[in-house]
């Protein structure tokens, strides 16, 4: 018999799709609708130099797609975790990712992280994708604190954190190794379920 716990049955990650307008946010998975396919485009997106630089997608090895999307999907069934791919509303084409993953989910505090293709930079996509994956994070699933950690040494991240209404935090050090083997010191921002959200 399975025993049902009111507070965690609330905090699951439901698949959906939202929409910005200029760009659509669609649960990562091989069967993502991508031009040129969704596999060449994460590749693609893992030899950008910021992306490879900051972001766990770069990691330390070569990127394995497949195994990235397979995660992905596992984690939105599980509904620990949800993985959206940023998508141009004109084209279609992969401008980022977009992730929040409960780090306590019984007390309702998730991490959220991004990133964005080099052409999809410079028009506050990062600060807006981050926005409605947040708000809808606070309205279906219960979160409670949101947390976004970022190296020292990426201001473009700290940036997004500003505008997506992340107040800074502290600075954590040592916190984190981006691929490169040494361990960084990291921002913490972090918004509550009750704080207002930016226009």
């Amino acid at each position: 018999m399975t025993i049902s716990d009111p507070v965690t049955d609330r905090r699951v990650f439901r698949p959906t799709v939202l929409d910005l307008g200029d760009a659509t946010l669609r649960p990562w998975g091989r069967a993502l609708d991508v031009p040129g396919g969704v596999v060449p485009a994460l590749v693609a997106a893992s030899r950008d130099p910021a992306v490879a630089r900051w972001s766990p997608l770069g990691g330390t090895g070569p990127v394995v797609p497949e195994t990235y999307l397979d995660r992905c999907e596992e984690r939105w069934a599980a509904g620990t975790a949800a993985s959206f791919a940023v998508l141009d509303a004109a084209d279609g084409s992969l401008c980022g990712n977009v992730y929040l993953g409960w780090t306590d989910r019984e007390d309702g505090v998730a991490m959220i992280g991004y990133w964005l293709v080099a052409a999809a930079r410079g028009r506050g996509l990062a600060s807006r994708a981050a926005t409605a994956v947040t708000r809808w994070a606070v309205e279906h699933a219960d979160v409670r604190r949101v947390e976004l950690y970022h190296a020292v040494a990426n201001a473009d991240s700290c940036r997004v954190a500003e505008r997506a209404g992340f107040p800074y935090e502290g600075t954590l050090r040592g916190s984190y190794t981006y691929g490169g083997g040494v361990y960084v010191d990291e921002h913490l921002h972090a918004r509550l379920a009750s704080d207002p959200f930016p226009d």
